[in-house]
């Protein structure tokens, strides 16, 4: 598995353009709330890009991180409207260089058993693992930035990927030290 091609379209495509920004909701932990924040989304004709919800440590709350197109509109008028909703308690824009951004990808991938150590050897240089194996094909996982998963998953496609799931971006405020 080698490196992708500077101009090879990343498969699954989430690495964010300048289009794209990344909003972290926090939100009440109650029911119909992830409903509201889609329908927002969907009366204004705003695009979600990908959207990510999981429980904080705290359970009284949620983190929705949200990957917005704005080819469509300005992310001041979705923050604007976002603050609207009466569940959702902050709202912070995250760019790239201020953001620890991650997400996930599981994948089943047909790798030939002659291929398979070097297959191996290259995921794990990524940090990825394999998760199962079967005759024809290898599931694996990965965590790391959209770039990083956009790659993979670009060097991963000669293969033949057989099933391919990404989480969407999550991300935090990086931490500054003093």
């Amino acid at each position: 598995m080698s490196a992708p091609a500077a101009s090879a379209e990343p498969l699954g495509g989430l690495s964010r353009p300048e289009r794209r920004h990344l909003v972290s909701l926090l939100v009440e932990n109650k029911a119909g709330v992830l409903v509201r924040i889609a329908g927002l989304f969907s009366r204004r004709g705003f695009n979600i890009f990908s959207l990510a919800v999981a429980p904080t440590e705290d359970t009284r709350f949620s983190r929705v991180s949200v990957v917005v197109d704005l080819e469509s509109t300005r992310l001041e008028q979705v923050i604007a409207q976002l603050e609207k909703l009466v569940n959702v308690v902050a709202i912070t824009e995250l760019r790239p260089e201020d953001a620890a951004e991650a997400e996930l990808l599981l994948a089943t991938i047909s790798v030939p058993e002659a291929e398979r150590p070097a297959f191996v050897a290259a995921l794990e240089a990524v940090g990825g693992r394999v998760v199962g194996e079967s005759p024809g094909a290898l599931s694996v996982l990965l965590a790391g930035t959209p770039d990083e998963v956009d790659a993979f998953a670009t060097a991963a496609r000669p293969h033949g990927i057989v099933e391919l799931q990404r989480t969407g971006s999550i991300a935090l405020p990086k931490l500054t030290g003093t």
